[in-house]
């Protein structure tokens, strides 16, 4: 299931509790970030015992462009977590809809 950038900012603005995950890379983490966790995408299979306290818990996944975080979704879910969610269009479209 995917979630909007829209719907994402509404949830972040009303401190809803989910779990954050930004997998890009350090360098692109550190130009611009949505205070998410960062964990890169190659080392998101390291990371599922980390998560597996959130199995049932909502989990939302971005990158740059919504690409590696599909991934990820795809990862987490076949690892049996239930709620992993892609932000659609990833910080490309967050900047597009929010910055000035």
């Amino acid at each position: 299931m995917d979630i909007t950038v829209h719907e994402l900012k509404q949830k972040l603005d009303a401190k809803e509790d989910f779990v954050f995950i930004d997998v890009r890379e350090n360098h692109e983490y550190e130009e611009f970030n949505l205070g998410a966790k960062l964990i890169p995408l190659g080392d998101i299979m390291d990371a599922i015992s980390d998560l597996e306290a959130h199995k049932e818990s909502e989990i939302v996944i971005h990158c740059r462009s919504g690409q590696r975080s599909g991934m990820a979704q795809h990862i987490l879910t076949e690892a049996g977590f239930k709620n992993v969610r892609n932000l659609t269009g990833g910080v490309l479209e967050w900047k597009e809809a929010f910055s000035s």
